[in-house]
């Protein structure tokens, strides 16, 4: 997560974190970090296996959904079990309550839904995720500037949108297939 007070960009480790330490400005740190809460913090169904330092992953909140907030140094930990099953569970909980879940490792970011994985890539500040909906199933999904930015209010597909995959077929968008 980018932090403005420190002028660190989302992606990238805070120079005053200290691994196995914490944070080494933590009893001055600005008022983004200081009220920051991962939801291992404050939701009591994820256990000690959740704990960030345990599991590598830091989960948050997002206006539509889950993000869950991989360690760049262990790409691939959200894979692993038990994360992997109970993330893939919360895109079906997800698939039925127009919730997004949403893997991000470094700067990339992959939308999960209960049949396939969508890696979108980097998606800038600037820019939005449109999903494509076959009732409540995602069936594509698109990387668009966002409405603000391009001036007018429609969600046409302009030359700058990027369509990662469309179709229904199970191998389609999931790169592991």
């Amino acid at each position: 997560m980018g932090i403005e007070a420190l002028a660190k960009p989302a992606g990238s480790w805070c120079a005053h974190c200290k691994p196995g330490r914490g944070c080494a400005i933590y009893a001055d740190r600005p008022a983004e970090c200081e009220s920051f809460s991962c939801l291992w913090l404050v939701n009591d169904l994820l256990d000690e296996r959740w704990k960030p330092s345990r599991s590598k992953l830091v989960l948050t909140t997002s206006e539509d959904g889950v993000e869950i907030r991989c360690d760049p140094g262990t790409p691939n930990a959200w894979r692993k079990e038990p994360y992997a099953s109970e993330i893939r569970a919360w895109a079906v909980e997800g698939e039925h309550s127009d919730m997004t879940v949403v893997v991000i490792v470094g700067q990339r970011m992959i939308l999960i839904t209960p049949e396939r994985e969508f890696d979108l890539g980097i998606v800038g500040p600037d820019e939005r995720i449109v999903r494509e909906l076959e009732g409540t199933k995602v069936v594509g999904v698109t990387v668009t500037a966002n409405d603000l930015a391009k001036g007018h209010g429609s969600i046409d597909t302009e030359p700058s949108d990027r369509q990662i995959a469309s179709g229904s077929g199970p191998d389609r968008g999931d790169p592991r297939a």
